[in-house]
C-alpha cells in the first residue's frame, strides 16, 4: 500500500461498513512455510467434547470463505469463520455464509431418492430405494445412448457446489462415451464469446500454446485469469482513478474471502493519493453508496453509447494515443484496417465520427438522449479519464448480460485502448479485475479424453436443443464441433444447480417445452432441497452437503491470495443422503466401469491424493497430516498487470488473434455477420458499436413502458440460500422503483405490486428509492419461483426469470435477456 494511503484493516473495515462484529478467536496460531493457520482437531464425532471442524462456503460467489464448525455429539452447534493469522488475510464469511448451518439442518432437506408421480413441475414424488434409482438412471442412460447417441445427453449448468470432488458427473458421462458439450457459462456468456475476437482465441493456438501462423507463444482471452485483466491489488498499489461499469463487489462478492475486501483497500489507497472512484450503474448500488466519490446513473444497457461518446471526445480533443493504436491494434482507422475492409469507411474511427456505418456522429449529445447521462457530464468524465496517470477501468459482468452485451463489453474495453493506458502500472484492460492465478490443488479428473462427442452448444441454447435440436446448426444456433446437431436433448442431467427454470430464463416457456415428454424423455436432478428446477425431475436424488463429508477446495476465485482448506465431516448426512461420488461409482458399476471410475480410490482417498500431488508440486505446503490438523493454509500473491507482456513486447508475446494484435475490427466477425442465419433485427458487428438489443433501449411501449433489469442480491448467491427464512427477513425480495415512477402509479414503499412483461407476471414488494434511475425498475435475481403452473402462473416468489423472454443473443446465443426486459408495474 502507498505510504500516503489510509491504513485499513479488516477490523476497521468491518466496523465502518456495518458488517458483523469482531469474531472471537479460538485457539493459537502458528506459521510454517509462509502459511497462516490455526491448529484445531479435525475429527467431529467424539462424544461429549466440543470440537472444531474446518470447511468452506462452497457456493458460487467466488469467495469460498472458511468455516469453523463447532461440533458436539456429532451435531453442528454453531459456526465461526476464519480467524487464522493476520487479519489482513482472513477469509471471513458474509452473513449468508454464516447461515449455512441453517441450510445444513433445514427441515426441508431432501433425505431419500424419489421418482415423479405427477406432472413435470408439479412437485409430486414418491420415495424409492437407492437400488431402484440407480438402476433406473443406468437403464435410461443405456437406452438414450443406444437409441440416439451420446449427443442426446446434456448436463445443465450448475454451480452450487465448489469442491475438488464436487461434481463427478462429467467423469462418469465421459466414461460412457461423452455428452453434448456446453460452451461458455451463464455468468460471462456474451463476453466470454465475443472478447476472443478482440483479444484472442485458443483456436488460433497449437498444442504448445504457440500462435498457429506467427509461431510464437501467444495468449488467448479468458475472463477467469490474471493475463487479460489486472488484479484489484494493482489498483490499490498504483491507480489514481478507478472507473467501474456495472461492478458492485459489495453485493456480488461479499465476505472476507472475496473481492469486496480488496476493493475496500483500493478505496483507501486511491483516495489517499487524491484520486477518485466513479461507479457507473443504473442503481446506486451497495459499492457505490459506501465507497464511491460519484455515482453516475445510466439507463441500463446503454454503456456502449456512453463509451462511444467518450471516445468521440478524445478524438476531437486529440487525446488518443495514436502510436499505441497503430502499433498494437487493427481497425482503429483506415491505416490499420485489414485489406478486406479498406476503402469502405469501416474503421472504428469512422463509426465514432459519423463517416461510416450508420453515419451518425457519436457526440455527447447523441449519447445523452440514449443513456440519460447529461452531455456535460460525459465531457467531464472523458476529460478526467484522459488526465489520469493510471486509470483503472473495470467492468462487472452486468453490462454484458444484456441482449446487446457482445457490443457493450467490447465498447468499454475500447476506453483504455484508445488512450494507451493498458499493460501499464495501475491500469486495467477494461475487463473485470483478474482472478488469483495459483491453485494449490487440482480437481477430480474429468476423463474428457474418453469422450467421442465433438458437438458443443452455447450453454443457454439447451432449451432450443430440447425443443428442436435436430434443426440447430453452426450458422443458426452457434453449434460448434459439427455442422448440425444429430438429434435433440433426450436426457437432461442437473446437479447442484437451479438452471432448468429459476436461473435460466422465461420460466413459462421452459415449463411448456418440458411438458412434452417426447422431446426430453428423462430428467435427473440432484440437490439438497426442493428447488423449482427439482420439481421437473423424473428421478430426484438427495445429495450430502460438503459439511457432511470430507471436502477440500482452494481459495475460490475472488480475493487476491492463494490457499486450500481441508475438513469434515462435521456431522452425518440426514436420512439416506449420499455423496455424489459414491452414487456415480454405483452407476458406473451397472456398466462394468466401477474400477475405471474410481481408479481404486474412495472419495477420501482422491482428496488426499489430489492434496499430496499439489503439495509436492508446490513445495511449500503442509503435509497431509498437518493440513488435516490445521484445516486451512494461506499465502499472499503478488499483483498482476493485465496484458503486461504484450504491452512490453507485442512481437515476442502476441495475442491469439489472427493478426496477433488487439483486433478492434475483426475480419472473423465480419465473415460471421455475412454467413450466419440471423433473425430480423439482429446484427453482428466487426467493431464495438452501440446497438439497442432485443427489449433494450427504445423498445418500451404503452403496454410495457418501463425497462427492467436484474441484479445480484445480498441474501442469495444466485438462487443458493434462497429458502433460508432468516435471510429473507433480513434482505427482503423487493423491486427498486424511482419515486417518479412510483407516484405515477400510486405505489408507496412496501406495497405489494404486480410486474408484468411479455413473458410473464410476478408479485413483489416495492422499494421506492431515488437510488435507481427513473424509467427503470430493478429486481434482485435468484428469488425462488412460486407459481401455480396449472393456473394463472403468477409468480408469488418474485423470480425475475418469470419476466425474461427467451431470446438468445445474436453472436454468443447467450442469456442477455437477464438484464433486458420491458414491463408494466401496478399495485397488486
Amino acid at each position: 500500500m502507498s505510504e500516503t494511503a489510509h491504513a485499513v484493516t479488516r477490523r476497521n473495515f468491518l466496523k465502518t461498513t456495518g458488517a458483523l462484529g469482531a469474531l472471537a478467536v479460538a485457539g493459537g496460531s502458528a506459521t510454517a512455510a509462509g502459511s497462516l493457520f490455526s491448529a484445531a482437531p479435525a475429527q467431529a464425532f467424539a462424544d461429549g467434547e466440543e470440537q472444531i471442524v474446518w470447511s468452506q462456503c462452497n457456493v458460487n460467489c467466488g469467495g469460498c470463505c472458511v468455516f469453523q464448525w463447532h461440533v458436539k455429539d456429532g451435531k453442528v452447534l454453531y459456526m465461526e469463520t476464519d480467524n487464522t493469522g493476520e487479519d489482513a488475510l482472513q477469509a471471513r464469511a458474509c452473513l449468508r455464509g454464516r447461515s449455512m448451518r441453517r441450510w445444513l439442518n433445514h427441515p426441508d432437506r431432501l433425505t431419500q431418492p424419489m421418482k415423479r408421480v405427477g406432472k413435470r413441475g408439479e412437485g409430486k414424488f414418491e420415495a424409492i430405494s437407492w437400488d431402484e434409482a440407480i438402476q433406473t438412471i443406468a437403464d435410461k442412460l443405456k437406452y438414450t445412448i443406444e437409441t440416439y447417441g451420446n449427443e442426446a445427453i446434456y448436463r445443465t449448468y450448475g454451480s452450487g457446489m465448489h469442491s475438488v470432488t464436487g461434481n463427478p458427473s462429467d467423469r462418469l458421462l465421459n466414461l460412457l462415451g461423452g455428452k453434448l458439450n456446453p460452451l461458455y457459462d451463464y455468468s460471462t456468456h456474451m463476453l466470454q464469446c465475443v472478447m476472443t475476437y478482440m483479444y484472442g482465441s485458443s483456436s488460433n493456438l497449437d498444442e504448445n500454446g504457440n500462435h498457429v501462423t506467427l509461431g510464437k507463444p501467444a495468449t488467448a482471452f479468458s475472463p477467469y485469469d490474471a493475463v487479460n485483466a489486472s488484479s484489484m491489488t494493482e489498483a490499490e498499489r498504483a491507480s489514481d482513478l478507478v472507473v467501474m461499469f456495472g461492478n458492485s463487489p459489495a453485493e456480488t462478492r461479499m465476505g472476507g474471502g472475496n473481492i469486496v475486501w480488496d476493493f475496500a483497500r483500493v478505496r483507501e489507497a486511491v483516495k489517499g493519493r487524491g484520486g477518485r472512484i466513479i461507479n457507473i450503474d443504473y442503481r446506486l448500488n451497495e459499492s457505490a453508496s459506501g465507497h464511491s466519490d460519484e455515482w453516475l446513473p445510466i439507463r441500463p444497457g446503454t454503456d456502449a453509447a456512453l463509451a462511444s461518446a467518450i471516445a468521440h471526445e478524445w478524438i476531437v480533443n486529440d487525446q488518443i494515443d495514436l502510436d499505441f493504436l497503430h502499433t498494437y491494434c487493427v481497425g482503429y482507422d483506415e491505416e490499420t484496417l485489414p485489406e478486406s475492409a479498406k476503402g469502405q469507411n469501416k474503421s472504428y474511427r469512422d463509426y465514432i465520427m459519423g463517416t461510416g456505418y450508420d453515419m451518425v456522429e457519436k457526440t455527447p449529445e447523441w449519447a445523452a438522449e440514449i443513456t440519460a447521462v447529461p452531455a456535460d457530464t460525459i465531457r467531464a468524465l472523458a476529460s478526467e479519464i484522459a488526465a489520469a496517470d493510471a486509470p483503472f477501468i473495470v467492468q462487472g459482468w452486468g453490462p454484458q448480460r444484456h441482449t446487446n452485451g457482445e457490443d457493450a463489453t467490447r465498447a468499454i474495453c475500447m476506453l483504455p485502448i484508445l488512450i494507451g493506458k493498458l499493460g501499464l502500472p495501475g491500469t486495467n484492460t477494461g475487463q473485470r479485475e483478474a482472478e488469483p492465478y495459483v491453485s494449490l490443488v487440482g480437481g477430480l479428473p474429468s476423463l474428457a479424453e474418453k469422450s467421442h462427442v465433438t458437438a458443443s452448444i452455447p450453454v443457454y441454447q439447451w432449451l432450443n436443443a430440447v425443443d428442436h435440436g435436430e434443426e440447430m446448426t453452426a450458422t443458426n444456433a452457434g453449434v460448434q464441433g459439427v455442422d448440425k446437431l444429430p438429434c435433440g436433448i433426450k436426457f437432461l442431467w442437473e446437479y447442484a444447480g437451479n438452471c432448468i427454470t429459476n436461473q435460466h430464463g422465461d420460466i413459462n416457456r421452459v415449463h411448456d417445452i418440458l411438458q412434452d415428454e417426447s422431446k426430453c424423455e428423462f430428467i435427473l436432478v440432484w440437490d439438497t432441497v426442493m428447488t423449482d428446477s427439482a420439481k421437473y425431475a423424473d428421478i430426484l436424488l438427495p445429495d450430502a452437503m460438503r459439511g457432511e463429508q470430507l471436502n477440500m477446495y482452494t481459495q475460490g476465485y475472488a480475493e487476491w491470495y492463494t490457499g486450500v482448506t481441508v475438513g469434515g465431516p462435521a456431522q452425518e448426512a440426514p436420512g439416506e443422503c449420499r455423496t455424489s461420488y459414491d452414487v456415480c461409482a454405483d452407476i458406473a458399476d451397472k456398466f462394468g466401469l466401477r474400477e475405471d471410475f474410481t481408479e481404486g480410490r474412495t472419495q477420501e482417498e482422491w482428496i488426499q491424493y489430489l492434496y499430496e500431488t499439489g503439495a509436492e508440486a508446490d513445495g511449500n505446503m503442509p503435509t497431509w497430516d498437518e493440513i488435516r490438523e490445521q484445516g486451512v493454509y494461506k499465502r499472499e500473491l503478488p499483483g498482476k498487470i493485465g496484458l503486461e507482456d504484450f504491452r512490453n513486447d507485442p512481437e515476442g508475446h502476441p495475442l491469439a488473434t489472427p493478426s496477433g494484435k488487439i483486433e478492434i475490427y475483426s475480419e472473423t466477425l465480419a465473415n460471421i455477420a455475412e454467413t450466419w442465419d440471423l433473425e430480423d433485427g439482429e446484427t453482428i458487428s466487426p467493431i464495438p458499436v452501440f446497438t439497442p438489443g432485443f427489449q433494450g433501449y427504445g423498445s418500451v411501449t404503452e403496454e410495457y413502458p418501463l425497462y427492467a433489469a436484474g441484479f445480484h442480491h445480498k441474501s442469495r448467491t444466485h438462487s443458493s440460500f434462497g429458502f433460508i427464512e432468516e435471510l429473507e427477513k433480513v434482505a427482503r425480495q423487493q423491486m427498486w422503483i424511482n419515486p417518479v415512477d412510483a407516484e405515477a402509479r400510486g405505489i408507496e414503499n412496501g406495497d405489494r405490486c404486480a410486474v408484468k412483461s411479455p413473458a410473464g407476471e410476478i408479485r413483489i414488494e416495492a422499494k421506492v428509492t431515488p437510488r435507481i434511475i427513473p424509467g427503470t425498475i430493478g429486481i434482485p435475481q435468484g428469488a425462488w419461483h412460486n407459481a401455480n403452473m396449472d393456473g394463472d402462473r403468477i409468480d408469488e416468489g418474485g423470480c425475475v426469470n418469470t419476466l425474461s423472454t427467451y431470446h438468445p443473443t445474436p453472436l454468443s446465443k447467450g442469456n442477455g435477456n437477464a438484464h433486458s426486459m420491458i414491463v408494466q408495474v401496478s399495485k397488486a
